[in-house]
C-alpha cells in the first residue's frame, strides 16, 4: 500500500500533511539522512583543513564538489542508504557506505577510510538534529510565530480604546479594555520567545565515549578539543557540549523544548479567552459560503480554529513534555532510549504549527460586537463600586467599603440612577459628588 493522506497513521502525514509541508525537509526520514551526510561530508574537509598529513593539498574546488553530495542530495539517494541500511542494519554506516561510493567517482579512493575518522555514530546523530532542529525553528518556526504575533500586536491597537468588563473567577470585575487585554498575550509571548532564542543549540562530538580516544591515538599531537569545538561552533553554527559521554546530555535540548511549551500554553490560553469571548457574543465570526457550523443546527457558526489550536497545541506540549524529561537521563556513558524518541522530534513542531496556522485563521475571522461590550458594561454598574469608595478613602470618608458594600450586595439591580441617586446620600461636597457621578463603566478603565 503507498501512503497517502487517507492511509496514513499519524494525522500531521494525513488530514493535516498540506498544514506542515514545510517541516519535511527537517524532521523527514529524508531530511534526517541529509543531514548525516552533510555532517560528514564537512568533517572530512574540516580533516583537510587541519590538514591530516595524508589530506593535504585538497583545493576548494575539490571542497564544492564534496559539498554537491549533500547539496544536491535527491530522494533517490536516499532510497539508496536505506538499501545500504537492509544490509548494514545501521544507518549511520549505510550513510558512511554511501558517501564511499561517491569518493570512488571522484578518484579519491585511497582517502575513503577517512570518512567518519574516529568517530562513532553519535556524533553525527548529536550534530544532525540539532542541526535539523536549529534551522527549522528559523526558517519555520520563528516565520510562523511572528505571524500570530504580528497578528495580535495588530488587533491590540485596533481594539486600544474598546471598554469592556472584566471578569475575575468569572464574576464582573473591574472595567479594562480589549486591546490591553490582547496586549498582555503580546507581552508574554515576546517575552517568551526571547527566552526561546537565549537558549543554545549544543551538539555532542567527541568519539565513542566523548574523549577523541580515537583521534588521540592516532594523532596524538593535535587538539582535537580545539578541533571538535571549531567544527561544531563556526562549521555547523552550533554550542560544543564538553565534556559529554557518548551522546550529547541533551540539556539545552530540553531547555528548548520547554521554552516552546510555554509558548504554547500562552496561546491556549489565548485561544480559550477567545472562545469564551465568542460564547459571550463579544465577537461573531466571518462566515465562509458553504460551510457547516453543525450538521444539525443551521444557525451555530463554532469557534473551531481555536479549539483546533488548542487540541494541537496540548498534543505538542504533551510530546515536548515527555522529550524534556526523557532525554536529559541516560543509563552510565549511553543507552538507546534517546536515538528512538529523537525520531518524534519533528511531530510536536508538526502540531505546534498546526496550532499556530488555527489560532491565525480564527483571529482573522472575528467580528467585533461593540453592542454587547456596551450593553454589560451598562448591565453591571456595580462594578464602579470600587473607584467611588476608593476617592471615598481619599477624602477620609468613615467606612467608605463597607457603604458600598451594604450598597452593591442587594439583590435590586444597580444601573446609573441607583449609583447616582447613592452619592447623593454621601456627606461630601458636590464637587466630590460630580466627581464621582461621572465615573461610569465604560470610562473606568484605567491606564
Amino acid at each position: 500500500m503507498s501512503l497517502s493522506s487517507l492511509n496514513a497513521i499519524s494525522p500531521i502525514d494525513g488530514r493535516y500533511r498540506s498544514k506542515v509541508d514545510e517541516l519535511a525537509p527537517y524532521f523527514s526520514e529524508e531530511a534526517l539522512i541529509k543531514y548525516r551526510v552533510r555532517v560528514e561530508i564537512e568533517y572530512f574537509i574540516a580533516l583537510c583543513e587541519l590538514p591530516l598529513p595524508q589530506l593535504s593539498g585538497f583545493d576548494t574546488a575539490l571542497f564544492k564538489q564534496l559539498r554537491a553530495i549533500y547539496v544536491n542530495f535527491s530522494t533517490e539517494d536516499a532510497l539508496k542508504i536505506k538499501d545500504i541500511e537492509k544490509v548494514t542494519n545501521h544507518d549511520v554506516k549505510a550513510v558512511e557506505y554511501f558517501i564511499k561510493e561517491k569518493f570512488d567517482l571522484l578518484n579519491l579512493q585511497k582517502h575513503k577510510e577517512f570518512i567518519h575518522f574516529g568517530l562513532t555514530s553519535q556524533d553525527i546523530n548529536n550534530t544532525a538534529i540539532p542541526l535539523s532542529i536549529l534551522e527549522a525553528v528559523k526558517d519555520v518556526y520563528m516565520p510562523e510565530f511572528v505571524i500570530v504575533l504580528n497578528k495580535l500586536k495588530a488587533l491590540s491597537t485596533e481594539w486600544a480604546n474598546v471598554p469592556m468588563l472584566a471578569r475575575t473567577h468569572g464574576q464582573p470585575a473591574s472595567p479594562t479594555r480589549l486591546g490591553k487585554e490582547i496586549d498582555v498575550f503580546v507581552m508574554r509571548l515576546h517575552e517568551q520567545f526571547e527566552l526561546l532564542k537565549a537558549v543554545p543549540n549544543a551538539a555532542k562530538f567527541g568519539g565513542a565515549t566523548g574523549n577523541y580516544n580515537a583521534h588521540k591515538v592516532a594523532y596524538p599531537a593535535i587538539d582535537w578539543k580545539a578541533f571538535g569545538s571549531k567544527f561544531v561552533e563556526k562549521t555547523l553554527g552550533l554550542k560544543h557540549s564538553f565534556p559529554t559521554t557518548q551522546i550529547e546530555h541533551y540539556d539545552h535540548m530540553a531547555a528548548m523544548f520547554d521554552a516552546l511549551k510555554r509558548i504554547n500554553n500562552i496561546l491556549i490560553d489565548l485561544d480559550r479567552d477567545i472562545w469564551t469571548y465568542v460564547s459571550m457574543d463579544y465577537f461573531k465570526q466571518k462566515i465562509k459560503e458553504g460551510e457547516v457550523g453543525s450538521s444539525a443546527m443551521p444557525h451555530k457558526v463554532n469557534p473551531i480554529d481555536f479549539e483546533n489550536s488548542e487540541g494541537n497545541l496540548g498534543i505538542a506540549n504533551a510530546i515536548f513534555e515527555h522529550l524534556s524529561a526523557k532525554l536529559p537521563i541516560s543509563r552510565l556513558q549511553r543507552d538507546l532510549t534517546d536515538s528512538t524518541v529523537l525520531r518524534n522530534v519533528g511531530v510536536p513542531f508538526a502540531h505546534t504549527i498546526i496550532g499556530f496556522k488555527s489560532t491565525l485563521k480564527g483571529l482573522n475571522k472575528l467580528v467585533l460586537n461593540e453592542a454587547k461590550f456596551a450593553e454589560d458594561l451598562e448591565n453591571n454598574w456595580a462594578v464602579v463600586a470600587e473607584a467611588i469608595q476608593t476617592i471615598l478613602r481619599r477624602e477620609g470618608y468613615p467606612n467608605p467599603y463597607e457603604a458600598l458594600k451594604g450598597l452593591t450586595r442587594t439583590n435590586e439591580k444597580i444601573n446609573q440612577k441607583t449609583m447616582s441617586d447613592f452619592i447623593e446620600t454621601l456627606d461630601v461636597s458636590q464637587e466630590i459628588k460630580t466627581e464621582l457621578k461621572q465615573i461610569s463603566p465604560s470610562n473606568y478603565t484605567g491606564i
